[in-house]
């Protein structure tokens, strides 16, 4: 049994950063997943709500590695 983690960089700040490829959040891009790093949805769901759309809620491993058996 093992763990893994994903890297890339985030769709909106491009920073490189490790999460969960299962729960992390993402947005469709051309209909591309692209990932979200934790700031930059910490700091959009202030905004979401300020606009009447719901937060965007983050899982609790969405930046951990995933068990292996969980992958696709």
């Amino acid at each position: 049994m093992g763990y893994a983690i994903a890297f890339s960089p985030c769709i909106n700040c491009g920073k490189i950063f490790g999460y969960n490829p299962v729960s992390v959040p993402s947005v469709r891009v051309n209909g591309v997943r692209e990932m979200v790093c934790r700031r930059c949805t910490e700091a959009a769901n202030p905004e979401r709500v300020r606009r009447g759309l719901e937060p965007i809620v983050l899982l609790p491993d969405a930046y951990e590695p995933v068990n292996e058996s969980e992958l696709v």
